[in-house]
């Protein structure tokens, strides 16, 4: 990294699948957002059961690039054979520069099958800034068994990651790290209602918060429906938004 790229701090957050964040330094340039050509091109066509949530990561208000999370319903019946099992993929690209040039780059991917509210299986990569690092999990029995660069270690067999568009994840103590590997507890409870833009267009919203071993992450949810609405959060006087587009 060129001096002229620093100090660059970088906060990363995991999410259900997986949420991340970089912070760098006053001046962070917005990254060009896709075409619409190439958004729409990139949407899958819509089933029964599917749901998508596609995120602009703001930073400081500005666009900084996207998480998007797509929920499929598996066709197949699960070894139980109660046809409740689901398929999340959850792909995040942000490159922040400073004065035209990329300091800091972030990719990250997973895939994660679960069974009801319980993730079973999870396929995880990332590339923060060059340091690639992968995460495995997989349902054995009554644990659910994580590899990591750190090595394999067991979590409760119903377990679950970051995964703020499954309302089940208010009741969990601890979520897994999907970048990490490593069990993260936390305390999600309800703050109050507000508004919340949704698409450019201001939404009465439920507000939550989530801590644990970072910073709080709010979150905002559908009255009602408890669809997942919005993100933020604040570290080191920077803000983190991510709002649907």
């Amino acid at each position: 990294m060129s001096s002229a790229s620093l100090p660059v701090r970088r906060w990363i957050l995991c999410a259900a699948g997986s949420v991340a964040l970089v912070l760098a330094t006053a001046g962070a340039s917005a990254t060009p957002a896709p075409s619409a050509a190439a958004r729409a091109a990139a949407t899958p066509a819509p089933v029964a059961g599917s749901a998508e949530w596609r995120f602009e990561v703001q930073l400081d208000g500005k666009p900084v690039g996207e998480h998007r999370f797509t929920l499929s319903p598996l066709v197949s019946s699960n070894s139980n054979g109660n046809g409740n099992e689901r398929r999340l993929v959850s792909v995040a690209s942000f490159d922040v520069k400073l004065l035209g040039i990329t300091v800091y780059r972030y990719r990250h991917e997973a895939r994660e099958r679960w069974q009801g509210d319980c993730l079973a299986e999870l396929d995880a990569r990332t590339d923060a800034n060059g340091k690639v690092s992968t995460v495995k999990a997989q349902l054995d029995g009554q644990s659910l068994l994580v590899t990591s660069p750190a090595g394999t270690a067991p979590l409760p067999a119903c377990s679950m990651t970051f995964a703020y568009w499954n309302p089940a994840m208010r009741r969990q103590t601890q979520l897994l790290n999907p970048q990490t590997g490593r069990g993260v507890a936390v305390q999600l409870v309800p703050v109050g209602t507000g508004m919340v833009e949704v698409r450019g267009t201001p939404v009465a919203a439920e507000h939550w918060r989530l801590t644990g071993d970072e910073s709080p992450i709010e979150l905002w949810y559908a009255p009602g429906s408890g669809d997942w609405l919005a993100l933020d959060a604040t570290v080191n006087g920077r803000r983190l938004s991510y709002r649907l587009r």
